[in-house]
């Protein structure tokens, strides 16, 4: 009987791969088998950030995702198309490590930050090893990019999702100190109706492709270029107690 393979969660950071963990590093630079996701039709983003790290030996499996925007969340398939798509590509990971493999997993920023891996984490951490390895968050790259503290002394900082509705948005946006806000996509009107009546609009940077080459960081009231929403954060800093 063969030993059973782990799979690894590995987070490959913000996108720079210099901000990579030397653990993440080892483990890509010696994966014989590769597991990334993407868009049908995409490089996907985590597979670029590891370009030229690869053994050419390494087998790749890239999970492409059956549904991104084309279906609302609120819609019963969406959750159905996402669970179907992940029972799937889990067995073949579970069927890897059952014949003694190890699987690299790659997950952009960290892989338990609302990361796709989790879904993944959620199946396998009971029936083959998994192991976890963390990395700095998108959204730690982009107020750093800011070159400002995102919080000072007590301030609270609130992380929310731009495909929640308005009005939740909103509140939370009015009653927090410092603010980030993720997964913008869609919701870009949105989110900036929100922040205009949260009170916040003026105070708020928009990072886009935090710490890659294309990187951009501007007022999100004088942004006049074409926003990439995918790629892009919102940051409002907090300026609570200091010396």
């Amino acid at each position: 009987m063969s030993k059973t393979g782990t799979i690894y969660g590995v987070g490959l950071g913000p996108g720079d791969p210099d901000l990579m963990s030397v653990r993440s590093h080892r483990l890509i630079t010696t994966a014989k088998h590769v597991a990334f996701f993407r868009k049908a039709g995409r490089k996907g983003q985590a597979r670029a950030i590891v370009d030229g790290m690869l053994p050419e030996t390494a087998i790749e499996f890239p999970m492409e995702y059956p549904v991104t925007t084309e279906i609302p969340l609120s819609d019963p398939r969406y959750n159905q198309a996402l669970s179907s798509f992940y029972e799937e590509v889990t067995q073949h990971l579970i069927e890897l490590a059952k014949c003694g493999e190890d699987v690299v997993v790659l997950c952009e920023g960290d892989p338990f930050f609302y990361g796709s891996f989790m879904h993944i984490y959620a199946r396998v951490r009971d029936v083959v090893p998994t192991q976890v390895v963390p990395a700095i968050t998108g959204m730690s790259g982009a107020w750093t990019a800011t070159e400002a503290p995102i919080t000072w002394g007590d301030d609270v900082l609130t992380v929310l999702m731009g495909t929640l509705p308005e009005e939740t948005l909103s509140d939370y946006i009015s009653r927090t100190d410092a603010l980030v806000i993720m997964k913008i996509g869609t919701n870009f009107d949105k989110v900036i109706s929100a922040l205009k009546s949260g009170g916040r609009y003026e105070e708020a940077w928009i990072v886009q492709y935090a710490t890659m080459a294309k990187q951009t960081v501007t007022k999100l009231s004088e942004m006049t270029d074409a926003v990439t929403p995918y790629f892009s954060i919102i940051v409002v800093h907090g300026q609570g107690r200091r010396p």
